[in-house]
């Protein structure tokens, strides 16, 4: 089970942003925007409550799809599975001699030999008999698939950024037993004053500065809110805090691999000056 929400009460590699408007220099053109890399990032949870026996991954190493994160205490899932095995086993062998026992009748009812209402109730006892062979394969299948969720499986490529339990912990039901950082392409969360929103084209440039990186990177503004709201109190001063923004996102096209989100970015905005109107 993974989720893209954040209840979990430890940080998430997924950063709460704090962005800002710094200002703008060449009104109208160019927008000067702070903000903090994020990342997207998979919580992998327990699907049931069961005991932590081993722990297959360590922090900051790199899994792909599918590879064990998280082994759970298997022992009463595989007795289950063995005991509904054992009882298909046996509703399979009634199954067997129910079917028999039809095609007796059967030929016996083609002969004239045999009443209609022992006719009808061995194709009875052979449909029941059926009937409980279906239901015990459900059974098994849903034992197996109780025995696999005790296998916790990454969801998609890329870092073990958190291991919230240690081996020989319980975990409950909807726990998260390790956060996975993915290998989707970072962004940086900012906020746009409305006379930028105005101006927008489809994928619009920018160039993004990250705290701690020499190299300049190149990003595209995405996912522009399409209701506005006050600027966050704790960014801008007074007067600017009553000013109406959207939030955006800038996805870094050129990002380090090793990106780690919570760094401050400062992102220099392009976009069309306004065209006067003819006279």
């Amino acid at each position: 089970m993974a989720a893209r929400h954040r209840a979990f009460p430890l940080l998430p590699a997924t950063v709460v942003v704090i962005g800002a408007i710094a200002g703008s220099c060449d009104p109208g053109s160019v927008f000067h925007l702070v903000g903090t890399v994020e990342r997207t990032t998979l919580e992998i949870a327990a699907p049931v409550s069961e005991e932590i026996v081993e722990i297959a991954v360590e922090r900051g190493d790199r899994v792909g799809k599918g590879a064990v994160l998280v082994l759970l205490d298997s022992s009463v899932a595989e007795a289950e599975l063995r005991a509904f095995e054992a009882a298909q086993a046996a509703a399979a062998a009634a199954l067997v001699e129910a079917e028999n026992e039809f095609q007796r009748i059967e030929t016996l009812r083609a002969r004239r030999v045999t009443s209609p209402q022992e006719f009808d109730r061995a194709r009875r006892k052979r449909d029941e008999a059926m009937a409980i062979v279906a239901e015990k394969e459900a059974r098994i299948a849903q034992a197996r698939k109780r025995l696999d969720d005790r296998t916790i499986r990454a969801h998609g490529s890329g870092v073990i950024d958190q291991l919230p339990f240690e081996e020989g912990e319980r975990v409950p039901a909807g726990g998260v037993v390790a956060v996975v950082q993915t290998d989707e392409e970072p962004w940086v969360r900012i906020w746009l004053p409305a006379r930028a929103v105005t101006r927008l084209t489809e994928s619009a440039s920018a160039e993004v500065e990250i705290e701690g990186l020499d190299e300049q990177l190149a990003g595209t503004l995405v996912d522009v809110a399409r209701e506005s709201e006050f600027t966050p109190h704790y960014a801008l001063t007074e007067r600017e805090s009553a000013h109406l923004v959207y939030q955006a996102r800038v996805v870094l096209t050129n990002a380090p691999g090793d990106l780690r989100p919570g760094l401050p970015a400062r992102v220099k905005l392009i976009l069309p000056k306004r065209k006067k109107a003819a006279d």
